[in-house]
This record gives structure tokens, C-alpha cells and sequence, in this order.
């Protein structure tokens, strides 16, 4: 095992960028509907926190160009990715430079519950921001949701050293152990 030890605060810094990239986390798109349209982007730090009332927390980064428009909406939606939706996970992260009606374009969608949800995303669920955290770089979104869409028999994508990677799904998963 590789141990990386960090003395200084850059280095402390780098040091928990490293680890966190070896923490693996579900792949998540975030979006709203606003005045400019439907926005989206790439997360992956996306957590439960109580289930009464459901609640999940979302956390952006302030620098993203489409912060301004989760932060000034009131709904939301999270689209958990599956294993074949890498190509999504791209767009919405930036990497294929689409503008973002491209990126809503490639994609189908849903637009009943007050944000847009990916018609075949693992989980896909809608709701409302109650409450915001700002924190070094990034805002805390506290969502309380209102609307769940599941599709148990979809594979898992999660991102892990740096990469996307697949999973098998719950059921392949669960023979597996």
C-alpha cells in the first residue's frame, strides 16, 4: 500500500484532493429549469440525509458556470446514472465542450416535476431547496424531495481514481457476494 503524507497546507490540500479520488461516488447529473432554460452539471458529492422528511444534500462547486442557476432555483432535480451513461455523465461535466442545450438535446427527458429528469436514469428524483450552505468553494444544497422515479434492474455508474467506471446491477451484485 502507497501511503501519501502531507505536511504543508498546499500540500494538505493536494493530499485530500488525491484521497477523495479514491473514494468511489455514484454519478449523478443535477438540473433545473430556469429563465435560460434547462441547466445541468456533473456531481458526484450527492447524499442522503434523513428520510422524514426525504431529504438529500447536493454539493456544487461555486466556480461552475451553472451555480448562479441552482442557486437562485427553488426545484431540483438528481439523476443518478447508470452503467451505460457515461456519455451523459461527459456532457454534463463539461468534457465534450457541448453547449447546454446540446447537452439537454442528446438526451431525453422528462419535464413534469418542476426540473428535468433523464428518462432512463437509475433513480431520478425531484425537489424543492430548503436550505444552502456555503463552504470553502462550494455550495451545500439541502434538497427536500417530493417526487422518486427507480429503475432496480439498471446497472450502476460510479467514479473512481479519476475515471468512470461500471457496475453490475443490484441483483448481479448481490450474487456476486
Amino acid at each position: 500500500m502507497s501511503t501519501v503524507t502531507t505536511e504543508a497546507a498546499g500540500d494538505t490540500q493536494r493530499g485530500f484532493r488525491h484521497a477523495m479520488a479514491h473514494l468511489s461516488a455514484a454519478v449523478n447529473v443535477l438540473t433545473t429549469e430556469g429563465e435560460d432554460g434547462p441547466r445541468g452539471i456533473t456531481v458526484s458529492a450527492v447524499c442522503s440525509v434523513t428520510d422524514s422528511p426525504p431529504t438529500v444534500l447536493v454539493c456544487v462547486n461555486q466556480s461552475s458556470s451553472s451555480h448562479e442557476a441552482f442557486r437562485s432555483s427553488e426545484r431540483v432535480g438528481i439523476n443518478v446514472l447508470g452503467g451505460t451513461q457515461t456519455e451523459v455523465a461527459r456532457d454534463f461535466a463539461g468534457m465534450t465542450r457541448l453547449p447546454m442545450a446540446d447537452r439537454f438535446a442528446a438526451h431525453d427527458w422528462t419535464h413534469e416535476h418542476g426540473a428535468p429528469l433523464l428518462d432512463d436514469a437509475v433513480v431520478a428524483v425531484t425537489g424543492t431547496v430548503r436550505d444552502t450552505v456555503q463552504r470553502g468553494t462550494h455550495t451545500v444544497f439541502f434538497v427536500e424531495v417530493d417526487h422518486v422515479e427507480v429503475r432496480p434492474e439498471a446497472d450502476g455508474l460510479v467514479y473512481f481514481g479519476r475515471q468512470f467506471h461500471r457496475l453490475g446491477t443490484a441483483e448481479q451484485l448481490q450474487v456476486a457476494t
